[in-house]
């Protein structure tokens, strides 16, 4: 462990002098790599909704400002939990509490998440919130295996994770920026809407179900290995185009 734990200090030295995003895919990599039996990591920057802002498509409390995901399975399912506001890592950033999971198949906090988890890879997992000059950085360690994490060691080591993720952003710039933060949180809130927009084509069009219309859109992004939010605008984009 204290190996990992140098090489860690080691890369958050480096994240501070890269760019906002680069640092968030660094940071993602880095956990991956090195947490024992963790095989994805994920870290997501949100800020709470603000007058006149619209909440989540499942009425939560916080906006995605930006995310780093070490893996696109692991991206496409944390899209599914911030569209359905259901899973390990928007409950986190929900309760502002640490949200383990021993085995999803054994979960019974998010029934709707379940299939899509599996689906990803996302079997157990260790996610940890902390707080920020106004806004939550969320870091999560992910396995394709049930039981893999010991709580006992891990969720301490996660939280350290998240201390560093949130000096290492400050470090980067993260904060000093607002205009690319404003731009971030345009992109969050419009890839949730456009995301319903393309299911609903979708479910307009074979006459299936919203869960169904979303597997549709991950089956061309893992495809064509790009993100669900880009095969949704390209989606949306077409239709307007063939109705105008």
């Amino acid at each position: 462990m204290s190996m990992w734990i140098e090489r860690l200090a080691r890369d958050i030295g480096d994240i501070g002098q890269h760019t906002p995003e680069r640092a968030l895919d660094q940071m993602s990599t880095a956990a991956a790599r090195g947490v024992p039996g963790c095989s994805a990591a994920l870290v997501v920057i949100w800020r709470e909704v603000g007058p006149g802002e619209e909440p989540t498509a499942g009425g939560g409390r916080h906006v995605v400002v930006d995310y780093g995901a070490s893996h696109s399975d692991l991206a496409t399912a944390f899209e599914y939990q911030y569209t359905t506001d259901e899973g390990p890592t928007v409950e986190a950033v929900r309760e502002m509490r640490p949200v383990v999971v021993g085995d999803v198949l054994r979960e019974d906090r998010w029934p709707g998440y379940t299939s899509m988890a599996v689906q990803c890879g996302d079997r157990s997992s260790v996610t940890f919130p902390g707080e920020l000059e106004g806004e939550v950085v969320t870091f999560g360690v992910h396995s394709g295996r049930a039981g893999v994490f010991d709580d006992s060691v891990v969720t301490p080591l996660v939280a350290l994770l998240a201390e560093h993720a949130a000096m290492a952003l400050h470090s980067a710039g993260r904060y000093s920026d607002v205009e690319r933060e404003a731009a971030h949180m345009r992109r969050a809130m419009s890839g949730r809407a456009v995301i319903d927009q393309a299911k609903g084509i979708i479910m307009h069009a074979r006459g299936c179900d919203a869960a169904e219309a979303f597997a549709e859109l991950r089956k061309v992004a893992q495809r064509n290995r790009l993100k669900v939010v880009d095969v949704a605008r390209s989606l949306v984009a077409e239709h307007a185009e063939s109705n105008a």
